[in-house]
């Protein structure tokens, strides 16, 4: 039986629904990050900073571009993959983008389109260096879904090959608690970037043979890497609930030892609780026991350290819930 909890509590994430929610990030680092910092500003209402990555006013004044998001609760926002070229002195980007804006009254407009994004070389740049910035951007309404409104491709450049539209939405997620969480600018190459994905293919115990199978999709996102120990983070996808981040339920244990000696015997243990964490360290998804591991080491050696095995289990709730407990069947899995 395939029972998908993994003793895991998922927390409600995307995108934040108010201003205030969403967590500051101003970062330039690449035309995706550049994007979302954009509309993050946006989020936030805090319009000057917003204007500040434009190289050109995108508004008559400040003013003016305010008032355009004046009944604007939210945006949404997906990219595509970059197309550089580099120049005398420059690097210039085209980005495809994708945006969701919630009005205030609950109802949503897609647009799409591209970004041109430039950034002086740093090598060159001498007293004087100016960020990544936006050069022009091009936004129309689409009346495709989110996820189909990604351009597939901006300007001259050859067609975009395919999106996985479920995994760069678990990546979206990733990158927006990686700003909190993660470590991940000096050691990562790109392949390091690129997630683990499994998908599952099961039926729930209560679907009929004849029924089609349904499917599901793990992530598993480098959040950090030291000398001997890395971290890892968790998004599981269903249709019913989208994308969603794991937490994994963690014992605290008190050890008491015999004769007060740390390094001596030891004479109980005792299970003070739990807590929930979303990392997990040196750890492994195994898609035949359906587990998912982790070794902390102590030390490089590895003779000490922690470890976790969460297993999947069954309840009789009929529904995925926040605990991801629908009893499930598991019919095949690989990763993809």
């Amino acid at each position: 039986m395939f029972r998908p909890a993994l003793a895991c509590i998922l927390a409600a994430t995307a995108f934040p629904a108010v201003a205030q929610d969403a967590d500051y990030v101003d970062d330039r680092s690449s035309p995706a990050a550049l994007m979302r910092s954009l509309y993050n500003a946006i989020n936030r209402r805090e319009y000057a900073r917003a204007w500040s990555y434009f190289a050109q006013p995108p508004a008559a004044d400040l003013e003016a571009y305010a008032a355009g998001y004046a009944d604007t609760q939210n945006v949404e926002l997906i990219t595509g993959l970059a197309r550089e070229e580099g120049t005398a002195g420059s690097f210039y980007y085209q980005l495809p983008v994708a945006i969701r804006a919630q009005a205030g009254d609950g109802s949503a407009r897609v647009f799409s389109g591209c970004y041109t994004m430039r950034l002086q070389d740093p090598s060159v740049a001498g007293d004087a260096f100016e960020p990544m910035h936006i050069e022009s951007a091009t936004l129309r309404p689409s009346d495709a879904e989110l996820d189909e409104a990604l351009p597939r491709k901006c300007g001259d450049g050859a067609e975009l090959p395919p999106l996985d539209p479920v995994a760069e939405r678990a990546k979206a997620i990733f990158d927006a608690a990686a700003v909190d969480k993660c470590d991940i600018a000096p050691a990562f190459d790109a392949e390091d970037a690129k997630p683990d994905s499994y998908t599952l293919t099961f039926r729930y115990e209560y679907d009929d043979d004849d029924q089609p199978e349904r499917t599901a999709r793990l992530f598993r996102f480098l959040c950090y890497r030291g000398a001997y120990n890395e971290s890892h983070l968790y998004y599981l996808f269903t249709e019913e609930d989208g994308v969603q981040p794991l937490h994994f339920a963690k014992p605290a244990f008190d050890i008491h030892y015999v004769d007060d000696d740390r390094e001596g015997a030891v004479d109980h243990i005792a299970l003070e609780g739990f807590s929930a964490t979303a990392d997990l360290v040196n750890s492994a998804f195994d898609p035949a026991t359906l587990t998912i591991t982790e070794f902390s080491k102590w030390r490089g050696v590895g003779d000490a350290g922690t470890s976790g095995t969460w297993h999947s289990r069954q309840e009789p709730s009929g529904s995925f819930t926040t605990r991801w407990t629908a009893p499930m069947t598991a019919r095949s899995i690989r990763k993809s």
